[in-house]
């Protein structure tokens, strides 16, 4: 066993030893116990430094859905118990929208635009966030996105139907274009209704149409601007990419949609229904991950829980996620 397999059992049972012990008045039962409540204003941004680059994750909100969508393979009755023994609701899960801000060469540039009003009320919390830390829209060089699928360019349109970033230059991966924009895209492979399927392909459409004269293409693998990569990453949609920020001896890896929620993505290795390709993204995925566990990379999930950050760890049976340390 090399520095980098553990087994999954260790890494749990080290991670309960390790906690502190919660006593509960009155009862004698393993009950599970309600969160409390989230307070108004709770924050919605996170800054820390790659190398020489300032980064900081902006949280446009949340979206969500049946958990079956996002694990797809999920045995029934083991998916219903690992959500319980995570402490998830078994009918709905909760996915963090992360968007990532660089500031790096005297340049602004957004890493996904984020959601907006395209798949939920709770998205669109981006720009209070961007103003939180004395920023808004106008203050955005350039905009990259890892695909086109609405929760990743949301907000590229105003409500009036403008663009809500007026000076950015958007990067758009050429096969997503391709495929969602030029044609009309066959969605059948997505686990959801069909109506909601065509609300989904006329939210790609609308979001990217107040940018689509001047839109920048790229094809993953190149490198955007000094310091941030584009990694293929295929299979989810037909141009995804991942994005590796770096700078000096820094690095962090930022996953895009290779895994939704850690829970049943990576310490559990179930496909995401929306996974156009599913092999290939499953190819993708390893390939990732394998990278970043070992090179010990520090990783953004952009559904993952508020910031978002981690890292892999390889097991004997794939993968575990170790949320970071905040920093304050």
């Amino acid at each position: 066993m090399n520095a980098f397999t553990l087994n999954r059992r260790t890494i749990m049972l080290s991670a309960v030893v390790g906690a502190p012990t919660l006593f509960v008045a009155g009862g004698g039962g393993a009950e599970a116990q309600s969160p409390p409540s989230p307070a108004s204003g709770n924050a919605g941004h996170y800054r820390f430094r790659v190398g020489d680059i300032g980064a900081t994750v902006l949280s446009d909100g949340v979206i969500g859905g049946p958990p079956r969508v996002y694990a797809s393979d999920a045995p029934e009755a083991e998916l219903q118990e690992v959500l319980r023994r995570a402490f998830l609701s078994t009918d709905h899960m909760t996915l963090n929208l992360n968007t990532l801000l660089i500031e790096t060469g005297g340049r602004r540039i957004l890493v996904e635009a984020g959601a907006g009003a395209t798949m939920g009320p709770n998205g669109g919390r981006i720009f209070q966030n961007l103003a939180a830390i004395g920023l808004g829209p106008a203050d955005i060089d350039a905009i990259v996105i890892s695909h086109t699928h609405p929760d990743h360019i949301g907000n590229l349109r105003t409500a009036s139907g403008g663009k809500s970033f007026p000076w950015a230059t958007v990067f758009v991966p050429r096969a997503d274009w391709d495929f969602f924009v030029r044609n009309d895209p066959d969605l059948s492979y997505m686990p959801v209704p069909e109506d909601f399927r065509r609300r989904f392909a006329a939210a790609i459409k609308s979001s990217l149409e107040p940018v689509g004269k001047d839109v920048e293409l790229y094809d993953a693998g190149a490198e955007i601007v000094p310091g941030l990569t584009t990694i293929v990453a295929s299979g989810h949609t037909p141009g995804m990419a991942t994005f590796l920020v770096h700078s000096g001896n820094d690095q962090l890896l930022l996953t895009a949609d290779l895994a939704y929620h850690p829970v049943v993505n990576v310490d559990n290795p179930w496909r995401p229904g929306p996974d156009r390709d599913k092999d290939t993204a499953l190819a993708s995925r390893r390939r990732i991950f394998d990278r970043a566990a070992a090179d010990r990379i520090p990783v953004l999930g952009f559904h993952f829980p508020f910031p978002g950050l981690g890292r892999m760890l390889k097991t004997d049976g794939g993968y575990a996620w170790v949320p970071a340390n905040w920093q304050f």
